[in-house]
């Protein structure tokens, strides 16, 4: 599975359990770690594990089997790392507080309203 349709696989399955605000960054020529950062928000924790379920989930039956999951202990940050994609599951706070869109990309709605 290349990329593309890996970082596709996740945006489905965010969808599928209606994520909020999801945004992909290609971070590709920022770091050597993965080529894609996925963003998205679920308003409660149990909303937001159960993204982060359903994305490793699709990828374990697209025989993609996750490098490793974080933060689903608490809810609230949840890291799905697909290896070339990695999946960031987040409460609006947290999201609001660490602002990663703004520290790895340009398209961050922070960036844009200034």
């Amino acid at each position: 599975m290349n990329t593309k349709q890996l970082c596709d696989l996740a945006v489905d399955a965010l969808e599928d359990i209606k994520g909020i605000d999801i945004r992909v960054l290609d971070v590709g020529d920022k770091s050597s770690v993965t080529d894609i950062m996925i963003f998205a928000s679920g308003n409660t924790s149990r909303q937001v594990k159960a993204l982060a379920d359903n994305v490793a989930e699709k990828a374990k039956k697209a025989d993609m089997q996750p490098l490793g999951i974080e933060g689903d202990e608490s809810g609230e940050w949840i890291l799905v790392d697909l290896g070339d994609v990695v999946v960031h599951v987040m409460q609006p706070a947290v999201r609001d507080f660490y602002n990663l869109e703004k520290l790895w990309g340009e398209d961050s709605p922070a960036v844009a309203e200034e």
